[in-house]
Parts: structure tokens; sequence; C-alpha cells
């Protein structure tokens, strides 16, 4: 009898979730309804912020923040080229160029002992990101900021939940960014967040998700070029009920990380992120670096081997400076940035979800090791 096959991750959806959309499926507000509001009243209040704006995912999220924060055609944004894509793409989608500066070899994060040389008098912006939920340095990041008077937009697409010192991910730079995708903590489907204590920023970023509409413009009044990038209070609905489950949703993904980590501790040939002192982790994915005893070509042959066993599991992330329009437009090549591409090229990413069980994590890491 073959085992049943341990899919990657699925969402952690419940009965509170199916009726909340019914609901508003039965109402006459399927989109900029009273849930939109809803929802952001609840996530910034979650959040410990002012502001929230919701939106139709993460990467729109941080690409209005570009436009609103000013980024252009003459500017330079610093983020990490250890990130998903849209972290880097949206500097481009506003016109600006990304600076890449290499990351921590430990926590995984950008590395911000060369945050200081990559900034110029054309530098606009940096954009950090929480990888894997784990919050990115701000007491270092945030002096550099103000000294060099540089917007700071934090991207916690993947650290809802996330705290440092007792302060939400999210609410440490002028803006933080989340997003919904059915494997984050909390899911609308497809949707983002911008949380935000400066109210400029947030009603410039309502008005750029709506066409360009002014807070209180008409239908037919845009002052200026926006998109559709609204969430439907649907999502919406969905959201609310996810984020009344939160503190149960990342303590359930805990217990995995825990079960995780109990296994594979005293493994050496594998190493886990580093979680800085202070950091209360609400878990994303759970990703594992192999030693570097291992190459590239070995960890592909695991990912193929796990995956003919039944066992979901993937690469994470590929260096994006590496992707090959940012080598056609930008020329880098391997080498640029040493610590993430040997970073990138021993990861795995584990079966992470609420639904496994201790024998699926035993059967996991004992197929992972015997591969090893």
């Amino acid at each position: 009898m073959t085992d049943a096959f341990i899919p990657l991750a699925r969402p952690n959806i419940t009965d509170l979730e199916v009726r909340a959309v019914t609901a508003v499926l039965q109402s006459p507000n399927l989109s900029l309804g009273p849930k939109l509001v809803e929802f952001e009243n609840a996530f910034s209040s979650y959040c410990g912020t002012k502001h929230a704006v919701a939106c139709s995912s993460g990467t729109a999220a941080l690409h209005m923040l570009m436009i609103a924060t000013g980024v252009n055609a003459s500017s330079e944004v610093i983020t990490t080229p250890f990130s998903f894509i849209a972290s880097a793409n949206c500097i481009l989608l506003a016109g600006g160029k990304p600076v890449f500066v290499d990351v921590d070899p430990d926590s995984w994060n950008m590395d911000t002992t060369k945050i200081a040389s990559a900034i110029t008098t054309n530098t606009k912006a940096i954009i950090p990101v929480d990888v894997f939920g784990q919050i990115a340095d701000y007491d270092a990041i945030l002096p550099l900021a103000k000294q060099h008077g540089l917007r700071v937009v934090e991207d916690s697409c993947e650290a809802l939940g996330t705290e440092f010192n007792g302060q939400c991910a999210g609410a440490f730079g002028d803006a933080g960014v989340f997003g919904f995708y059915p494997n984050k903590q909390l899911t609308t489907g497809e949707g983002g967040m911008i949380v935000t204590n400066d109210k400029a920023l947030a009603d410039h970023c309502r008005s750029l998700r709506n066409q360009g509409r002014d807070v209180q413009s008409g239908w037919l009044a845009h002052p200026r070029l926006g998109f559709n990038y609204r969430l439907s209070d649907i999502n919406c609905a969905l959201g609310i009920a996810q984020l009344e489950r939160m503190t149960d949703i990342i303590s359930a993904r805990s217990q995995i990380e825990l079960m995780y980590r109990a296994r594979l501790t005293d493994e050496p040939r594998v190493h886990m992120q580093k979680i800085r002192d202070g950091i209360d982790m609400s878990w994303f994915v759970f990703v594992i670096r192999l030693d570097d005893r291992y190459n590239q070509n070995d960890r592909d042959r695991i990912l193929m081997a796990l995956t003919e066993s039944g066992i979901g599991c993937s690469n994470y992330f590929a260096p994006i400076h590496l992707q090959p329009f940012y080598v056609a437009q930008f020329g880098y090549k391997p080498g640029d940035f040493p610590v993430c591409e040997a970073l990138a090229a021993r990861t795995i990413a584990l079966p992470f979800h609420h639904e496994l069980t201790e024998n699926d994590v035993d059967r996991i890491c004992t197929s992972l090791q015997s591969r090893l």
C-alpha cells in the first residue's frame, strides 16, 4: 500500500469561514461594502497601527507603497535578493531600480552591515523582508534610514503574528505589507494589506487601489492614475473569520515547527534559520538548509526523491538577481551575492500545515534523512 501524499501546504479553513463567506454572498454588498471596513479595522487593531488598507495582493500593496512613497525612474530602493520576487519587482513596477544587499548567513534576513555602503544620492527607500516570518533587524535599519532620510517599507507578507519585543511585524517602518495567499498564516484566497500610522500614506494607497479616486471623490472622478487593486467583501469576510482564529492558527503551526525541531536539531547535515533574541515567531513555512558538504545538485536530487515518495517539498527561494530578466536588465552574475546564492542552493521547504500529524513529521524526517 502506497503512503498517502503529504502536501507542502494547505489553508486552514473551518465552518466559521464558510458561514462568513456565505453571509456575504446572500447580501447586496460584494465589493466596497461593510466587510472591507470591518476587516481593515480589525487588522489595524491586531497589528497595533492606526490604519490598514486592504487590497488584491501583497504585490499590489508593495507596488502602491512604492508609488505613494515617491519612487520613480530616478530612484533606487535597497532590498534583499533572498525573497519572493515581488519584493523587488514592485520597485521596477514603479520605475525604480532595485539595489540588492546580501543576507546574513544565520538569520537569512538582509545583512544590515551591508546597507550603508549601498546607499547613494538616488536611494529613496529600503524594503527589508521578514523572511519566513522572522522580523528584520529594525534596531539597525531604522536609525540608518532616519540618518539618510529614507522611507522604510516592511515586507511582512510572511510574518503575520510575529512579534519583536511585543511589537507586531509590519509596525516598524513607515508602512508594512502582508499577503494572504492560501499558504499564509491568514488567507483570503488572494489578497493583501498595508498597515501604517501615516494617514496621508494610507489615503494615497486607498486612492491608488480604487482607480485613482480620492476617498471622498465621486465614482467617475479620478484625480490620479490608479489601479483596480480592490479586495472584495467576499475575501474580507474570509479574512475577518481567519483573524478571529489567529491565536489558534499560530499555535497549531508552532506545534508543527516544534515537532520538526525535535527531530532535526541534532541532525548535523541540516541547519535551521536562527531566530533572533526577542522574536516570538509566527511560522509561515519550515525551511531547512543543507550543510555545505552538499551542493545544488544534491539538493535537487533530494527534492525529487522526496516528491517521488509522496512528500510535497520545494526549494525556497531562488536568488532574485539571477532570474533571467534581472540578469538581462542589470547584468547580474553568479557570485554577486554569495551568501544568498549559497543559501538558496541548499534550501528545502518541508510540508507545513495544520493537518500534519506526528506520524507525518516522522515519515518526512525519516525520508529526508535517508536521502542525505
